[in-house]
């Protein structure tokens, strides 16, 4: 199985991060390194989470985010990382915009995060 996360997801990542670096030193790479074991996780518990907006939602362990993401075959497909505190029609509107008419991501919006 493998772990691909989309663009936008990695861009959800790296505004966190960079938020939470500006509020501490080294806060940052915590959120990150976080974010990113929580995600390594569903390589054993992807499916078991409930579905929000059409999608499963892991929490994260340490921090107020989710990581909206559905299973495809034999590919876990990250769709978003989006705080917890946003308005749930902001959040519902994000992952609408994420998915292609066809049901994915498209082959260029896919990142390989993990084999």
């Amino acid at each position: 199985m493998k772990i691909l996360i989309t663009e936008s997801a990695y861009n959800d990542i790296a505004s966190a991060k960079a938020f939470y670096e500006a509020q501490e030193r080294g806060l940052g790479e915590n959120f990150q390194d976080s974010i990113f074991s929580d995600i390594d996780s569903l390589l054993v518990n992807a499916g078991i989470h409930t579905i929000h907006y059409g999608k499963h939602r892991l929490l994260s362990k340490k921090f107020p985010y989710a990581i909206y993401y559905q299973k495809e075959n034999d590919t876990i497909v990250v769709y978003a990382v989006l705080d917890c505190r946003r308005n749930p029609k902001g959040i519902k509107d994000k992952l609408k915009r994420e998915i292609s008419p066809t049901g994915g991501v498209s082959t260029a919006e896919r990142r390989c995060y993990k084999k």
